[in-house]
């Protein structure tokens, strides 16, 4: 049985460390930028959801370079490595790649019919690739090496399978639309009960630097980490509470957990100290932001990358005092 603490902010004050933030506005109207995911330097990539793109942000110059997509693609998510730029074809049912050498695009599509949504996508250690597909209620693994998809089932009826990550190869996910974590270990899959069941509705996910699997609750405006060796889950009320409506969340690697509320407009960045159970101090979003969907942690540059539906890409450099 899956224990439960709720925590409260501590007394102690705020916690030491903050973001600044600096957007770039896409020039693609309306298009919904989301995800990206930084290569290097001066090439950050993101998809436009709305205007089946995708496209590389130089920050030190601050131009773009768009890659058109095939019509309908719908693009969701991109994971980039050595190979190309893998995207999440949601509206077109593929996994696509494109190459780094002429971005000729490669596509690679889902097996079986009815919803076929690719969704969050992450590499796994050797390259092959965990995805979750919201609307079929399931998700998948993709041996790029076999050219193989296989697409694993969830129980729970209308889940929606979310947000995902990568854990020592093990895929960690969210459902959406129930109170629920999924992983798949030793051929099987397992579905992980979280508590308030009415209310919680887990939608992203992250790796805390403390091994915890860490979730933010969009319905209830709750922070959660679920201990995978006790399973105990313990849950901390947001700055912004019942109408905090967590979104894009990601854990850096100096004990922090860091997440936008997107029920505040602006949108504002808040992290959270695991040692101290403090949050920081809110940070506005200067366009603000809209909805923050996603956000991935750039240890390199040491922050945060995000998309606005306020048609720009952000970045949220974190500064610690402690």
């Amino acid at each position: 049985m899956l224990g439960l603490t709720l925590g409260l902010l501590l007394s102690a004050g705020a916690a030491p460390a903050t973001v600044t933030i600096n957007e770039w506005q896409v020039p693609w109207p309306d298009s919904r930028p989301r995800d990206p995911y930084v290569q290097s330097d001066d090439k950050v990539w993101f998809v436009g959801q709305r205007s089946d793109y995708a496209a590389i942000l130089n920050p030190q110059t601050g131009d773009f370079k768009r890659i058109d997509l095939p019509d309908g693609a719908g693009p969701h998510n991109i994971i980039v490595d050595e190979r190309g730029a893998w995207y999440a074809g949601n509206k077109a049912a593929h996994i696509g790649k494109i190459s780094h050498a002429d971005y000729s695009i490669t596509q690679y599509p889902l097996p079986g019919d009815g919803r076929r949504d690719v969704h969050t996508m992450q590499f796994t250690s050797d390259g092959n690739i965990w995805f979750t597909a919201q609307g079929a209620n399931k998700f998948g693994y993709f041996d790029v090496a076999e050219n193989n998809i296989e697409l694993y089932s969830i129980e729970t009826l209308r889940a929606r399978p979310y947000g995902l990550i990568v854990v020592n190869d093990q895929p960690w996910l969210t459902l959406f639309g129930s109170h629920k974590l999924v992983t798949y270990e030793d051929g099987q899959v397992q579905e992980i009960e979280l508590p308030r069941p009415d209310a919680n509705r887990p939608r992203r996910i992250a790796l805390g630097s403390d091994g915890g699997i860490w979730y933010v609750d969009y319905a209830g405006g709750y922070l959660g980490r679920y201990d995978r060796a006790t399973e105990q889950v313990n849950e901390w009320a947001m700055p912004a509470g019942g109408g905090s409506l967590p979104y894009g969340m990601a854990a850096d690697n100096k004990g922090y957990v860091w997440f936008a509320e997107t029920g505040p407009q602006p949108n504002r960045i808040v992290g959270f100290h695991i040692a101290s159970e403090t949050f920081t101090d809110p940070v506005a979003v200067p366009s603000g932001g809209g909805t923050i969907r996603h956000m991935v942690f750039d240890e390199a540059r040491q922050s945060l990358w995000f998309g606005t539906d306020a048609n720009t890409v952000g970045q949220a450099k974190i500064s610690y005092s402690d």
